[in-house]
């Protein structure tokens, strides 16, 4: 009696350990953009992986470290996208330009509500406490050098203009969650985005319009306001 050969069993492919744990953040950011911090978890990022939960702790121990890291990833991918580094060379004033207009265009709604989520959640969750400041660090750093390089006459000086511009880009961000939603006056009021671009132009001391000028000369447009 003859018997069958064995089947090769395919052989598995392992990534590298800095591309396996870069796949983890990228995935761990995604989940949390969707559905919220709270959902990142080994077991749920291995099931979107499918790999086992043992994998995703081999490279993050303590779940609260992924959270940081899928936060931090999140948010600076944000800021990369808001100032790229192609637009370097620009005049400091396009990019504050196309820095605002950009935030308020109604597409980084998701990011948003993350921010929120995270500043929620940084209360009880100390490695996203530090997290949320480094990244809040780096994007008020990086406005405070565009004003001080374009030498614009902000009333209190570059950092002052640079948190009014921050809290009314936060205080936007508040109403992600029940935008266009209700019949309320603020449902029917003025365009929030509108009023974030209006602050920064006050604070920066420019004239009414500057900011959507500029930011049409390099073809991004500001949401029509109603």
């Amino acid at each position: 009696m003859t018997s069958r050969p064995l089947r090769e069993r395919p052989a598995r492919s392992r990534k590298p350990p800095e591309e396996r744990r870069a796949e983890i953040v990228r995935t761990a950011a995604r989940i949390a953009l969707a559905q919220g911090l709270e959902l990142v978890t080994l077991r749920r990022v291995a099931d979107e992986l499918g790999v086992r939960p043992s994998l995703i702790g081999h490279y993050f121990p303590a779940s609260d470290d992924l959270v940081a890291e899928a936060f931090a990833y999140a948010a600076t991918r944000e800021r990369d996208s808001l100032l790229p580094r192609e637009e370097a060379g620009l005049p400091p004033v396009d990019r504050l330009a196309l820095f605002v207009v950009r935030l308020t265009d109604g597409e980084y709604v998701d990011l948003s509500r993350l921010w929120l989520n995270a500043r929620h959640l940084s209360r009880f969750k100390e490695p996203l406490s530090r997290a949320v400041d480094a990244q809040e660090a780096g994007t008020r750093g990086a406005l405070v050098e565009l004003i001080e390089e374009g030498g614009l006459k902000t009333a209190g000086g570059a950092l002052r203009a640079a948190l009014h511009i921050l809290i009314a880009v936060d205080g936007m961000g508040t109403y992600a969650n029940t935008a266009g939603q209700g019949d309320d006056a603020l449902s029917a009021g003025p365009d929030l985005g509108d009023l974030v671009i209006e602050t920064a132009e006050i604070h920066l001391g420019l004239a009414p319009g500057t900011l959507r000028e500029r930011a049409r000369a390099h073809a991004v447009e500001p949401r029509d306001v109603d």
